[in-house]
């Protein structure tokens, strides 16, 4: 089928759904499931797959953060507005992470789902739990802080840690705002170079499909279905909760700026498919990066925005941290005061930034809180432990709608938002997705993206 393409372009052929990555990687997901089920010790062998993939993908994070974030402030010249756009979006952040925490802490309180298991702490096994424990202790606010400057300028790349990526890439970008026209060829090449990457992520995207698979095969052949029916309560809870979050609140804030919670989760549902399926919302941050450049927001603010929002702007994993504690302290009849859930609502808005970017930054982050809030012990991390890799996809998914929000509110904030690209992109027929518009170009010479 042939689709008109304005101002006089030639028609597109339109690609058929079933060769659509939105169809292949929700058909590799029920595939995975299928196999993980009738077939757990195949499901569990299929694990290298998913690994394989994420790998493939964290492969190209930090070339593209550090090309995205350096052109960026480069172009913009203007090294108040690079501080300007940080300040917002850590206002955002600091903001909505806050609210997540309360809303996780007052339906918990609403909904107990942990009452009635009347579990004995004796009979916990607190070895599970160790390793997270141990993990925990390990990280300070001072640590993460100085663990944010890389040994050396390409230790970053190499350690593909994304936050010293980021740290390098702005300073970077503002050494080559401040030397200017000097710079330019350095700049060109850069642009240049970001073009590949993007194509490279292109490429490897043809993979997700073969990802999500052996990802989601391994996760309910290793854990099973009927791990997620024995705590079903809080599993419920906490999908009902993020779901709550995310068309609720963050639906107001889309609202509020002038476009749709609902349009632009069916803009993301390709990447939001294969965070499900991987149970990483890393594997979808260059195409994320990517698309919010397509719906209108600057460079300059999805460098900035998109990256630091991985590691600061974690709506799914706050929710999870205070409901998961109150689940543990209601399973084990520990009744906290006022005092107590004010004290774990605190400390958690710090071990939240101080774990961002650990592997299983989840269940560490809510190992960290406890330590510090003794009314309920650590140990009772091994009552949520099985079904803690069914919370993480809700957690990643949480997280990265977060973060695409986030993101066009603070374009939208800075007068970086171009709203035409932005209703064309939220608006536009499945597969087409018009492209911001060129300055060098003419108002007929808009051109039209087809979305694989």
């Amino acid at each position: 089928m042939l689709q008109p393409v304005p101002a006089g372009g030639a028609p597109v052929a339109r690609r058929p759904f079933y060769r659509s990555l939105y169809f292949m990687v929700l058909l590799a997901i029920l595939a995975g499931g299928l196999v993980g089920h009738f077939w757990p010790d195949l499901g569990t062998s299929l694990k290298p797959l998913g690994d394989a993939f994420i790998k493939l993908v964290k492969m190209i994070i930090a070339p593209v953060i550090f090309l995205t974030i350096a052109t960026g402030i480069a172009g913009m010249r203007d090294l108040a507005k690079v501080g300007r756009v940080a300040g917002k979006a850590f206002g955002y952040f600091l903001f909505f992470s806050t609210l997540a925490l309360i809303v996780g802490l007052v339906i918990a309180n609403v909904v107990q789902p942990g009452r009635g298991l009347n579990i004995d702490p004796a009979t916990l096994d607190a070895g599970a739990v160790a390793s997270y424990a141990s993990a925990a202790h390990e990280t300070t606010i001072v640590g993460f802080l100085t663990s944010i400057i890389p040994t050396t300028l390409v230790s970053a790349f190499a350690e593909g840690n994304i936050l010293q990526t980021l740290f390098v890439a702005i300073l970077f970008g503002i050494a080559m705002a401040i030397v200017g026209d000097a710079a330019a060829p350095v700049h060109r090449a850069l642009d240049a170079l970001s073009q590949i990457m993007f194509k490279l992520v292109a490429i490897l995207m043809k993979a997700a499909p073969i990802g999500a698979f052996g990802a989601f095969a391994f996760t309910i052949g290793a854990y099973g279905i009927g791990a997620i029916a024995n705590l079903a309560a809080l599993i419920a809870t906490f999908y009902l909760t993020s779901l709550i979050f995310v068309l609720g609140v963050l639906g107001v804030v889309c609202w509020v700026n002038g476009f749709s919670i609902f349009r632009l989760i069916a803009y993301l549902k390709e990447e939001l498919l294969l965070v499900l399926g991987t149970s990483s919302s890393e594997a979808a941050l260059p195409s994320l990066m990517q698309k919010m450049e397509r719906a209108g927001a600057a460079r300059s603010v999805v460098g900035l925005v998109v990256p630091t929002g991985y590691s600061f702007n974690l709506d799914g994993t706050n929710i999870y941290m205070t409901m998961a504690a109150l689940f543990i302290a209601q399973a084990m009849n520990i009744d906290l005061s006022l005092q107590d859930q004010i004290l774990l609502l605190l400390v958690a808005m710090l071990s939240s930034k101080g774990a961002a970017g650990i592997t299983g930054a989840g269940f560490i982050t809510l190992a960290a809180t406890l330590a510090v809030v003794p009314t309920v012990p650590i140990a009772g991390m091994a009552l949520i432990l099985g079904i803690d890799r069914f919370m993480s996809e809700c957690r990643a998914l949480t997280n990265f709608v977060g973060n695409a929000v986030a993101t066009l509110v603070v374009a939208r904030w800075e007068g970086e938002l171009d709203r035409e690209a932005l209703r064309a992109a939220l608006g536009s027929p499945p597969g087409k997705l018009a492209a911001p518009p060129d300055p060098a170009a003419g108002p007929g010479d808009r051109d039209v993206i087809t979305a694989d």
